[in-house]
């Protein structure tokens, strides 16, 4: 398997590729001086979101931040699995909220924070939040979140300067070059879906590595499948009101929440006794399953942040 640091990088290569190669018909078209005007939009942009984006998320979340005395056995999972991936120990938050979820967010590995919501608290044994704790230690380890805000640069600019080039040429077709003008910028709308589902698919393999990296933490797989099992049904019994309240965050949760209904058809299966939890036969009884997703669940899977939640769960099941 590919590491994620090259599959990252490859990534990263194609993005600003693309655009390197639409810069000659859009200095054409418009002026190498206004391309370059959208690109350090966006990147003041991007510099911005990177500024302030942890207090977004400890606004929207209503983080707060926890010590050893409030939450000892808490902390005292973070700091071994954090000792265990090399990486300074992160601030450790609890959200405020019912949805049962975690997440990892900070500018760099030494500004890392590792949050959980009181939902997922309540939801999960101790070897199942340590399991999530170790997926989100991941994250900060693989340094996946500040890659991520480098890649959705690119389908912003290609966003701007579509704009910008479909109202022109809109209001210019009486003048000299005002189709082309059109042309270039529905070129550019294109390009602008197809990173954006470079930027989804970067999402959804990080998410991967991410499973596997709370396995090479020390955390059984079928603890890591049992919480992801957990996560599906207790996000479902969720009101839509309170998903529809993180939706601008979920690429940060452990699962998509908005997707839990459609999930618990898929996992029906997997939970063999009806206890609740995937233990380590049921996780090797799905390992020897052959699983085929349908048409419609891979198109969904394409335009979604996180990978399908079967066959994620099945991933897992290859570290039993």
């Amino acid at each position: 398997m590919l590491s994620l640091k090259f599959r990252m990088y490859l990534l990263v290569i194609i993005m600003f590729g693309i655009i390197y190669a639409v810069i000659t018909v859009i200095g054409t078209a418009m002026g190498m001086e206004n391309f370059y005007f959208y690109l350090t939009f966006a990147l003041a942009l991007m510099f911005i979101q990177y500024l302030i984006g942890p207090k977004i998320v400890e606004w929207t979340m209503h983080v707060r931040y926890v010590d050893e005395s409030n939450s000892p056995e808490l902390h005292a999972m973070v700091e071994d699995l954090a000792n265990r991936a090399g990486i300074p120990k992160p601030k450790v938050g609890i959200a405020s909220t019912s949805l049962p979820n975690a997440f990892a967010f900070g500018r760099t590995i030494s500004d890392g924070r590792v949050c959980v919501t009181e939902g997922i608290t309540k939801l999960l044994d101790r070897d199942e939040l340590k399991a999530v704790l170790g997926h989100e230690i991941s994250h900060l380890k693989n340094r996946d979140v500040l890659t991520m805000t480098i890649l959705s640069v690119v389908p912003l600019v290609l966003y701007r300067i579509a704009w910008h080039l479909l109202f022109f040429g809109s209001y210019g077709r009486r003048r000299q070059g005002g189709e082309y003008l059109a042309l270039v910028g529905l070129a550019a709308l294109l390009f602008y879906f197809i990173t954006n589902l470079l930027v989804l698919y970067a999402s959804r393999i990080r998410e991967y590595f991410a499973d596997r990296g709370s396995v090479l933490l020390g955390n059984a797989p079928s603890a890591m499948a049992s919480a992801l099992y957990k996560l599906v049904y207790g996000s479902a019994r969720m009101n839509k009101e309170m998903v529809r309240d993180v939706e601008g965050l979920k690429a940060f949760f452990l699962n998509d929440p908005s997707r839990a209904m459609n999930e618990i058809r898929e996992l029906s299966h997997i939970d063999l006794d009806r206890s609740g939890t995937i233990d380590p036969d049921e996780l090797q009884f799905l390992y020897s399953k052959k699983i085929q997703l349908s048409f419609s669940d891979r198109l969904l899977e394409i335009l979604s942040t996180h990978p399908n939640m079967l066959m994620r769960i099945k991933k897992l099941s290859e570290y039993n």
